[in-house]
């Protein structure tokens, strides 16, 4: 059983969801937490909103529950598994809580290297982007025993509207990446449906109005369709990259389920692509500059 005596937090990778959600947790956390990343302003940014600076991993260490918001498997694996790891010094009934979108088999890894010193796991990575980091609703899916789920929910609503307990650990992470395959799935649509609609005459900046008022509204077409419109795609939000790195694992994930997920293996090529283009480190809306190319040769 955990400990449900919470006295200090810390949260590790304050990039651009992980700063917001460490954010939010200082501000409406009755507990210090105390923040870390290898980007010092990144960290100060955090300091400023009322956490405090944590000089390493030790220091992250120290803390009942640990937050972690790292890019992917690699940095997980390295933060959790690596030589001076929180693995290696982690305690008894001590939570570690993973935001990474990475993959069910380091979840697992990392549940079962805890549970050898008495410690917890849950993945809970995030969705919706960075709007709803700062704004504080993110959508939260956790795997985890419901006992863990239950003493890390009320610090996860902090930072997310909408907390849900999807089973044992894994199940959040599965359902990350089905929702990030879905709106992958459906922003290349979105590209598609553009770009026909604007070569068959519509006025492109009405297309998603118009589709809007249909049945194929969706969050894809308020979020990303106005950055198709306006053909400006920022690199300070979600990178194509990223993408194709998500779409990766559920693709590994389908694999491993014998289901032959054929429509997102096509955008995943989409998105390679674009990043063979050099434009991975831009908005994942740019997909629809695969279809854009040549209009204006029209």
């Amino acid at each position: 059983m955990a400990d449900t005596s919470i006295n200090l937090i810390s949260f590790v990778g304050l990039g651009a969801i992980g700063g917001p959600m460490c954010a939010n947790l200082a501000a409406k956390s009755d507990v210090p937490v105390i923040a870390y990343d290898l980007n010092l302003d990144a960290v100060s940014l955090a300091v400023n909103s009322g956490a405090r600076k944590a000089e390493n991993l030790s220091s992250v260490a120290e803390a009942d529950i640990i937050f972690v918001c790292v890019p992917g498997e690699a940095e997980t694996r390295e933060v959790c598994l690596g030589a001076g790891g929180l693995c290696d010094q982690a305690r008894p009934g001590q939570i570690i809580v993973d935001c990474t979108t990475a993959t069910v088999a380091i979840n697992i890894q990392v549940a079962e290297a805890l549970a050898l010193e008495g410690a917890y796991f849950a993945d809970a990575p995030v969705a919706r982007g960075v709007p709803n980091a700062v704004e504080g609703t993110l959508s939260i899916t956790v795997g985890a025993d419901e006992e863990i789920f239950d003493e890390i929910a009320p610090w996860l609503k902090h930072m997310g509207s909408d907390v849900a307990h999807c089973g044992p650990v894994g199940t959040g992470t599965v359902m990350k990446l089905m929702n990030n395959m879905v709106l992958f799935q459906n922003v290349s649509a979105l590209a598609e449906a553009m770009a026909i609609a604007t070569r068959a005459g519509v006025d492109r900046t009405r297309v998603f109005e118009l589709l809007g008022q249909g049945s194929a509204d969706s969050f894809a077409l308020r979020r990303h369709g106005s950055f198709m419109t306006s053909g400006e795609y920022p690199s300070d939000r979600f990178p194509t990259t990223y993408s194709v790195k998500d779409l990766d694992y559920a693709l590994a994930l389908a694999g491993q389920v014998s289901v032959d997920a054929s429509g997102a293996r096509l955008v995943r090529d989409r998105f390679n692509e674009i990043v063979d283009r050099g434009l991975g480190h831009l908005y994942s809306p740019v997909i629809y500059e695969l279809f854009n190319e040549h209009e204006s040769d029209r």
